[in-house]
């Protein structure tokens, strides 16, 4: 009998599949140690998967530079000089006094309650909690390439180590030092050449709310030394508190009970309610910048305005449009479930009809009395899309009665990876399919390609992959998904989750219209298929301002068509 070998995507699949498996068993534990025997296990997964956003992660010499960079902008700053981390759920830590710290691109509250214990709220579900693992484990790795690099062969620390030692006291102090010697010592720790280094830490010193590059290397790889020599070990735990609440929907729950209260407080629960998941700037842009702007706004297509709204320079023009929205129809609710999910509630009614009009495009509506309230509901996190979506749905339990609530459509504008096109173009999903389960949620999506003819971007049509993580990607996986017959046109992580809570609200708890509309539509983050174009590499900038107006318009319009 001829004997057949796994692929690549059969090899890298089972990891994804094995690293799942030993995070669940290790929350039930409660607690690991990184370089022990559980902790070696997941490395070891993740070592085989080789995901492309921890690019040289493989490589036993080389630090993998821009991986860590993605990493601590997604963890809390000083991580790295804990020797203790405990997950936890929102636990009362809010009302202790210790000030939370929280990543610029990952909202978790986080809090330093000594030198070497840092404590992680966790309460956006298990996406959060297998995201924060999978990036813990990619930093101990690294740090064992450091601490090798600044050990020499009779376990004593080297010149180098030494050298990035007194620089780290000097920051301390805030003394000046040679930056050209500290980064040609670094690059020795990091076996990266100086270039590359000193090109990582111009890259660091840009970064908001993560510390210095030699404070990290220096922290990094002083707790992988204190275990190896001292063994003074590592640890990772689970509260009780958080190991109890996975899986059940108690932030959610929360935080669409406050959604429906503001509705109904406002009066606004009975009119027909329009949800769009999208961030929260381009609906309130959209709806209000050109009367805010006045001449500034008149004076330009909207496009343009867009893209002067998002300079970092205009916040003062980004102020004053909100200032007006807040006066003329939009209502700002703030979490204080624990989802980290703010929302926007929008009464058309109160907008200046003929300046949203022209605003669209000279699109002409008539909404006959029947005045529309758009409900945006900033981005979820993984599996946190079908907890939230599932309890927005949900009628409203008013004691002895249930309350349902009047939504017409539900509206998700995402992020995404393109395995089709490039940065900036647009996808149109006609199905999720759920990575590694096969489970798939086609759907009619009120959104096609022709509504996107004059967008200056490329734009794609077909299934899309919800993934269990973005860096858990590996280019063999997503080459199958892409070339095999499920034709993935990209890659997202929250899409089958959404569609989920809509079709057991819509089709069998009959929560909401069984003809709710749905509209889908993705710009590309990044080209995980493309070297140099994983979301590792940075930011999508402004190339991101044409697709993300151009679709929050085009939902708007659904939305108005009725």
């Amino acid at each position: 009998m001829k004997q057949h070998n796994p692929s690549r995507a059969h090899i890298s699949r089972a990891a994804i599949n094995r690293l799942h498996i030993e995070m669940r068993h290790l929350i039930l534990r409660g607690r690991y140690k990184p370089q022990g025997r559980s902790g070696s296990a997941m490395i070891e997964s993740l070592l085989a998967l080789n995901p492309e956003i921890y690019g040289s992660i493989n490589d036993p010499v080389r630090v993998e530079l821009n991986g860590l960079l993605y990493v601590f902008e997604r963890l809390p700053q000083g991580i790295e000089e804990c020797r203790y981390i405990k997950l936890v759920s929102r636990e009362g830590l809010e009302e202790s006094g210790f000030e939370p710290l929280i990543a610029k691109k990952r909202r978790r509250n986080c809090y330093r309650i000594d030198e070497e214990q840092m404590y992680v709220e966790m309460t956006r579900g298990s996406s959060d909690v297998y995201d924060i693992l999978t990036h813990l484990t990619f930093l101990y790795n690294e740090a064992e390439k450091i601490g090798r690099h600044a050990l020499n062969n009779r376990s004593e620390t080297n010149r180098a180590w030494q050298t990035i030692k007194k620089i780290v006291q000097k920051i301390s102090k805030g003394e000046d030092f040679n930056v050209k010697v500290g980064l040609t010592y670094m690059s020795t720790l990091l076996g990266r050449t100086y270039e590359e280094t000193a090109e990582v830490y111009s890259k660091f010193n840009k970064a908001s709310r993560v510390n210095d590059l030699f404070s990290i290397v220096y922290n990094m790889g002083k707790l992988s030394i204190e275990e190896a020599l001292d063994k003074n070990d590592r640890e990772i735990s689970f509260s009780s508190a958080l190991v109890q609440m996975l899986g059940h929907h108690i932030y959610g729950e929360h935080w669409a009970n406050n959604i429906k209260e503001f509705l109904i407080s406002k009066n606004l629960y009975h009119r027909p309610i329009h949800v769009i998941s999208a961030n929260m700037h381009s609906v309130q842009n959209v709806l209000f910048a050109k009367c805010a702007l006045g001449k500034k706004g008149t004076t330009k297509s909207f496009i343009d305005v867009a893209f002067d709204l998002s300079k970092d320079t205009n916040k003062a023009m980004r102020n004053a449009v909100k200032k007006y929205a807040l006066k003329n129809g939009m209502y700002q609710i703030e979490d204080e479930s624990g989802t980290n999910l703010s929302v926007q509630i929008f009464d058309i009614a109160k907008v200046n009809q003929k300046q949203l009009a022209d605003t669209l495009g000279g699109f002409e509506f008539d909404i006959d009395g029947q005045e529309p309230v758009v409900l945006v509901m900033d981005y979820a996190f993984g599996e946190q899309a079908y907890e939230t979506m599932d309890e927005l749905l949900k009628p409203y339990d008013e004691g002895p009665e249930k309350l349902p609530m009047n939504v017409k459509s539900v509206n998700i504008m995402g992020k995404a990876g393109t395995l089709s096109g490039n940065k900036g173009d647009i996808m149109i999903p006609t199905s999720h399919v759920i990575e590694g389960r096969g489970d798939n949620y086609p759907f009619i999506n009120e959104l096609t390609v022709s509504d996107f003819g004059n967008v200056n971007v490329e734009v794609f049509e077909g299934n899309m992959i919800t993934v269990l993580g973005t860096s858990l990607q590996n280019h063999d996986i997503l080459k199958y998904f892409h070339k095999s017959s499920w034709a993935a046109i990209g890659l997202e992580m929250e899409g089958a989750h959404y569609q989920k809570a809509i079709q057991a609200n819509s089709k069998i708890r009959k929560s909401v219209d069984p003809d709710i509309k749905v509209r889908y539509a993705y710009y590309a983050s990044d080209n995980p298929l493309h070297t140099g174009s994983t979301l590792a590499s940075g930011s999508l900038g402004e190339e991101g301002v044409t697709p993300t107006y151009t679709i929050t318009k085009e939902i708007l319009k659904g939305i108005l068509r009725g």
